[in-house]
């Protein structure tokens, strides 16, 4: 039984309205098929066990919405439609994986929201780095790029939070307002007159 198997069982009990902060370690170690005294091989207690889950769906997402600002680079598709499509698309996904990171920063312990916060900050700084590199390329000016970033993440956190609980008919109207939403930050961000 390795952790993989532990944090698939995990991700597999939890849904739209049950987190990780809920589950009790007999009920992940009966959906793992162990006994409970062999969880503690793999993690302390449930809290490391979920915090191990938002490492992997941070990493996971970070990956995924990587991938799609590589695939519009050159091309004439916008970078922010193809980020927010990417992240609804997880968001929908089987695994779960995005749902741990967007319930467990309102409902779990610190250490899970600890754990959550450090995600968002990796998501924040990878975007500043975007930011500037594009509005270098579009020869733009950028006030504040790390937190036009922070207001990028965050909002787009909160409307997939909200977004979990709604029918996936819904995804291209919230694709399409948070694609918007997010060019009047970055435009907002490139026309903002410094304070005198």
């Amino acid at each position: 039984m390795s952790r993989e198997d532990l944090l698939a069982a995990a991700l597999k009990l939890i849904g739209p309205h049950r987190s990780v902060s809920t589950l009790s370690l007999r009920e992940v170690a009966r959906e793992a098929g162990i006994a409970p005294n062999s969880f503690y091989r793999q993690f302390r207690d449930m809290d490391e066990l979920a915090v191990a889950l938002i490492d992997l769906a941070g990493r996971s997402l970070r990956r995924i919405i990587g991938e799609a600002r590589q695939r519009v680079a050159g091309g004439k598709r916008s970078v922010i439609r193809s980020s927010v499509e990417a992240f609804m698309e997880q968001l929908r996904a089987d695994d779960k994986l995005l749902h741990v990171l967007l319930r467990e920063g309102t409902v779990g312990s610190d250490a899970f929201k600890q754990a959550v916060d450090r995600e968002l900050q990796f998501f924040e700084e990878e975007l500043r780095l975007d930011l500037i590199r594009l509005a270098r390329l579009d020869h733009a000016t950028l006030h504040e790029p790390a937190l036009a970033a922070k207001a990028i993440t965050r909002l787009v956190f909160a409307v997939g939070a909200t977004a979990m609980d709604l029918p996936p008919e819904k995804d291209p109207e919230l694709v399409e307002e948070l694609s918007t939403m997010v060019r009047m930050i970055v435009t907002g961000a490139r026309t903002l007159p410094p304070e005198r």
